[in-house]
């Protein structure tokens, strides 16, 4: 490429189209057709249909995000009521506790959707009303959190399917929740509604069954409320009478820490908020009020049935398993075993639910690795959509990260909920301090005490359950998730550092654009199309596609006649807004290219440009290449690559091998296709 004198390519034959349409640079055969059999047909990003068939309802919303809240009833009390030990008469207070936390932190993130309608949850509204620092130690905890959601997730199902099965089939548990992560990842490759319209008849199930759960089991106990009183009261007064006032609180509050996986679930509405039907905000708050109702509802009635079964810990089953049991038993009406069959169906209900649960991971984590990326704390390659219109890199991610987390702690329920609880309440205390903060600059308003109220009180009980938590958690393994998310904010500074000096390192080449000559006057040369044709990829005007085409012209004098500008709009997660953002981004490219234009009509050279828009750069680009190889046969492609002093592998991460990639494909089809180095003149460290 340095050399001036170098003999320019031969101009390159067209390539045939095989018979039946199929243009080159496609891959038919059984892998492809396996490939769309498994994660579906590619979706159109012009199709105003796309958006409207892939948002939620408010009712698919509550089954997609609000599982994984529904789902912590699971695991949740179950915790929670252990930790009383044989202070049980507590628990009729521990449940009112909970389903008031419940209403109060769903209240303040139904004021979260609001005023952030554009989604995002902890890491936006940390970010925006705290500043980037806040907002990176949010972001980092919620990825961790919900990693740690699907195995919790996966792991809790587990355990309650092999509640029943017999003991000789345990060693096959581990392997189940693998290959259930495993699904999982398949479904939401394919969309997430996809995904979701699957699991919903699983939600409606296991709500059917707890609702017979709770109902039949508080009124079975209808005609008991004096006797139950009585021991409530009995029981406060021998507690009392053993630990004193302050110990027996200090009872209550370990035990409302340690349920704190209860409320693991309530901020992934306002981080989903992308996926809601129009009006999104509404949809989401509905979404909410389902959630919030059926979670205090379904988790406070569970502790109180503990109580009225005098259900206790047995080995090999959860609470949940010894609370249907004593429900369910006598119940064999004409020798048939109704009860058992209930206890099973149930228990699958729970642990079908619990797989969904999983889906909140799926859909909330890659989302939030999306904004992280768009603002370069996390590779931009996890703001890009498949053909799908899914977060590829993030799903597999997740899932791959879930699947490591799950084989670390054997699928132990309690290393995991020990692990989860803490970063849920860092970013819940975080959220809920940025809208303290933001009431408070809000002077004159009128809903600013009623924020202030909603918000200090959730702020007051997430720092509470998040002081208890790390404190009777930590040494117990919640150090694990405290170092693994202190690592990930440190990675984070690093990849943003990086992207940092990178861009100021290539700012030099923007005075480029600044030296070009003012146009002549004279009319522009017209396109020929038969006439060779050097063919530039380019992303946004700025110095380094400049750049290129002077490169071009360096090393290859007057051989080519044409400048054919072409840049591909790529659709992020960021735009998959509607049609009229897709127009948005294609008026912006457009523009862009026709700088471009006016630049090399300002060296006197004959140049045009042609675009296209789409979620993968690399698909997107070559398809538009292949028409413009038919459009000018002698063409020859130049794509830009940045090449540095010393090549680490972590470059190749964050920069992806677009041109390469392309380069290769292209070649692949019979073109002509070369790349030409941008070089980063000082070495970045990581």
């Amino acid at each position: 490429m340095g050399n001036e004198n170098a003999a320019p390519p031969a101009a390159p034959t067209p390539p045939p189209s095989p018979p039946g349409g199929q243009g080159p640079g496609e891959r038919p055969g059984a892998l492809a057709r396996l490939r769309r059999l498994v994660f579906g047909a590619p979706r159109d990003v012009e199709d105003p249909h796309t958006y409207h068939s892939m948002s939620l309802i408010a009712l698919l919303a509550w089954v997609g995000l609000g599982a994984d809240g529904l789902s912590s009833s699971a695991y949740g009390p179950d915790e929670a009521f252990r930790a009383l030990g044989d202070h049980r008469a507590l628990a009729i207070f521990l449940a009112l506790a909970t389903a008031v936390t419940v209403l109060i932190i769903s209240v303040a993130y139904a004021q979260i959707i609001k005023h952030f309608p554009f989604g995002g949850g902890g890491y936006v509204v940390a970010s925006k009303l705290l500043g980037p620092r806040a907002g990176v130690v949010s972001g980092a905890a919620l990825l961790v959190d919900y990693v740690l959601t699907i195995s919790v997730s996966i792991a809790s199902g587990g355990d309650a399917i092999f509640s029943f099965l017999p003991p000789a089939w345990a060693p096959w548990k581990l392997t189940v929740e693998g290959l259930a992560i495993g699904l999982l990842v398949v479904l939401n490759l394919r969309g997430v509604k996809e995904s979701v319209s699957i699991l919903a008849p699983i939600f409606g199930l296991f709500l059917l069954a707890h609702a017979v759960l709770i109902v039949g089991g508080l009124g079975s106990h209808v005609d008991q409320v004096p006797r139950v009183v009585g021991e409530v009261r009995h029981g406060l007064s021998t507690s009392l009478s053993q630990l004193g006032l302050v110990g027996l609180l200090a009872v209550f509050v370990r035990a409302y820490s340690m349920g704190g996986g209860t409320y693991t679930g309530i901020e992934a509405v306002s981080n989903g908020l992308q996926i809601m039907r129009e009006p999104k905000v509404r949809t989401a708050r509905r979404t909410m009020l389902y959630m919030a109702l059926s979670l205090s509802l379904t988790a406070g009635g569970i502790l109180v049935l503990y109580l009225l079964f005098d259900a206790r810990p047995e080995a090999g089953k959860t609470l949940n398993a010894v609370l249907l049991a004593r429900f369910a038993e006598g119940w064999h009406p004409g020798g048939l075993p109704l009860g058992h069959a209930f206890v099973i169906v149930t228990l699958v209900s729970e642990a079908a639910l619990l797989f969904v649960a999983a889906q909140a991971g799926y859909i909330d984590g890659p989302r939030v690795m999306s904004n992280m990326a768009l603002d370069s704390w996390l590779p931009h390659r996890f703001a890009q959509l498949s053909e799908r219109l899914t977060m590829r890199d993030g799903v597999m991610l997740m899932g791959g990260a879930s699947l490591v987390t799950l084989l670390y702690t054997r699928g132990d329920i309690t290393a995991l909920v020990t692990m989860y609880s803490i970063n849920v309440f860092v970013t819940f205390s975080l959220s809920q301090i940025a809208m303290v903060r933001f009431w408070l600059g809000k002077a004159g308003d009128a809903g600013r005490k009623r924020g202030l109220l909603i918000h200090g009180v959730a702020a007051v009980l997430c720092l509470g359950i998040l002081t208890g938590t790390v404190y009777e958690k930590g040494e117990e393994g919640g150090w694990v998730t405290i170092v693994v998310t202190g690592l990930l904010v440190g990675l984070c500074y690093a990849v943003r550092a990086h992207y940092t000096k990178v861009r100021d390192n290539l700012s030099r080449l923007d005075a480029i654009t600044a030296a070009l000559p003012a146009h002549s006057g004279k009319p522009n040369p017209p396109v020929d199309p038969r006439a060779t044709t050097a063919v530039l990829l380019v992303g946004g005007y700025g110095g380094l596609g400049i750049h290129q085409l002077l490169t071009v012209k360096r090393v290859f004098g007057d051989h080519f006649k044409n400048f054919l500008f072409v840049s591909v709009g790529v659709i992020d997660s960021a735009a998959m807004k509607g049609v009229e953002e897709v127009d948005r981004i294609r008026l912006h490219t457009e523009t862009g290219l026709q700088q471009y234009v006016e630049a090399a009509h300002r060296l006197g050279l004959a140049a045009d440009y042609r675009t296209d828009v789409g979620t993968e750069a690399v698909a997107a680009a070559e398809q538009l290449c292949l028409q413009v190889a038919r459009e000018f046969p002698r063409a020859v492609f130049f794509a830009g690559k940045l090449v540095f002093e010393r090549e680490r592998f972590f470059q190749r991460l964050l920069h992806n091998e677009t041109a390469y990639q392309l380069q290769r494909r292209l070649q692949f089809g019979g073109l002509n296709a070369m790349v030409l180095p941008v070089r980063v003149m000082e070495p970045v460290a990581a």
